[in-house]
């Protein structure tokens, strides 16, 4: 029988998960610095990556990306960040998963095939010239 977690342990979790919707990027960082996994998942498998890219935060993504997380670790339906900062418009943060290591076919739908879906040429170019 496992021990039910500790309500401090959920509590912390739940304001860095907040960090990474609201883009706390300096926030974010010390806490990862402190010893917060950098690639810490929810319920769902959404890494901070995941939370901070599809809320559009740029620099919290390229600050956890510096510390160590993983920028094309999927979630439970198989989504990466770089998808769904594609999905979302977010180029910024898309720019930021590409200079971090984000691989544009890695998931499902890859970032590739939604921005086949959407008709977005410009990052298909972006994409195919990596």
């Amino acid at each position: 029988m496992s021990e039910a977690p500790d309500p401090e342990v959920i509590e912390l979790a739940a304001k860095v998960f907040d960090l990474a919707r609201r883009g706390e990027a300096e926030a974010l960082a010390a806490y990862v610095d402190a010893g917060v996994p950098a690639n810490l998942a929810n319920d769902k498998g959404d890494t901070l990556v995941m939370l901070a890219a599809y809320h559009g935060h740029a620099d919290a993504v390229r600050s956890l990306l510096e510390r160590g997380a993983e920028p094309d670790r999927p979630n439970d339906r198989g989504q990466t960040p770089l998808a769904g900062a594609v999905f979302k418009g977010e180029d910024a943060v898309i720019h930021a998963l590409l200079a971090g290591g984000a691989d544009p076919e890695a998931g499902t739908p890859s970032a590739m095939d939604t921005a086949r879906m959407f008709g977005k040429t410009d990052l298909l170019e972006l994409f195919g010239n990596r």
